[in-house]
């Protein structure tokens, strides 16, 4: 991102999103039609990752801090329209585990240790983030505002939590000690904020801002552009033009390893 450079590497005829990118460069997963699949680095599509009877993936899917496990949300078969349950999965593929009981759940981020998830879910009628240590399975609730927080994401050193959050009546990025505590806002312009994901070397924040106010929504179709904070002098840089993108340009953790580099999707349409 240096270069501010963008490289087109597959133009598909069918909606994808959220691309993750593998610590080794190899490829990147994505989501498509409910299924998760992998594409090489040189946009070469590589096939479906296996999540056995589980084909109702959503854009909510990213992997653990040591490349062995693969977390990612999906509905359920036997439940009429919509659900979202987290699961984890040998980075692989194979059979999957159920890590929430309770839907809607939308996995977002995993902790260093790979021991804890956070994650946006419902309950009782509203957004909230949450923890939960996966051997323990208890939920913790980490955020009260009675609007939408969204996008929980762990810093590299496991000590902060930054996600996106309404609070101030406007969808900004914020940030919050592992624990819940001390919340701060870090944005604070015109633009809708969403889903911050920190770079490998916990300098940076890459987030999306729509160009208008979407208010607690961050629909498909809209005009976005992809900006990066960096969280010591909270200086703010445009990394792209303002595309059509928004649900599905980088809901999930796209960052290379070195920090260098990110996956995004923009979505083209003639009229746009």
């Amino acid at each position: 991102f240096e270069k501010n450079k963008s490289i087109l590497i597959s133009k598909e005829n069918r909606h994808i999103e959220a691309p993750n990118w593998f610590k080794n460069e190899d490829y990147l997963i994505l989501n498509s039609r409910g299924k998760l699949e992998k594409y090489s680095s040189n946009g070469e599509n590589m096939g479906i990752i296996n999540t056995q009877e589980l084909e109702k993936c959503n854009n909510d899917h990213g992997i653990s801090f040591d490349g062995s496990t693969l977390f990612f949300s999906s509905g359920k078969n036997e439940i009429k329209g919509h659900s979202s349950f987290i699961y984890k999965v040998p980075i692989e593929g194979g059979i999957p585990e159920l890590i929430t009981s309770l839907s809607p759940s939308y996995w977002h981020g995993v902790s260093p240790d790979g021991k804890d998830i956070v994650y946006c879910a419902e309950r009782d009628g509203n957004y909230d983030v949450y923890k939960m240590n996966i051997s323990q399975g208890k939920e913790i609730k980490l955020t009260s505002f009675s609007g939408l927080d969204d996008g929980p994401e762990y810093s590299n050193d496991g000590k902060y939590i930054y996600y996106n959050s309404y609070k101030s009546g406007k969808m900004k990025i914020w940030r919050m000690l592992a624990d819940g505590s001390d919340k701060t806002q870090l944005t604070f312009d015109d633009f809708s904020d969403w889903f911050p994901h920190v770079s490998p070397n916990d300098k940076n924040i890459l987030f999306i801002s729509y160009i208008n106010d979407q208010k607690q929504r961050h629909p498909f179709g809209r005009k976005v552009k992809l900006r990066l904070l960096n969280i010591n002098t909270h200086k703010i840089k445009d990394l792209t033009p303002v595309f059509f993108g928004g649900q599905g340009t980088i809901n999930v953790n796209s960052w290379n390893s070195e920090g260098t580099k990110f996956a995004y999707v923009i979505y083209f349409f003639e009229n746009f």
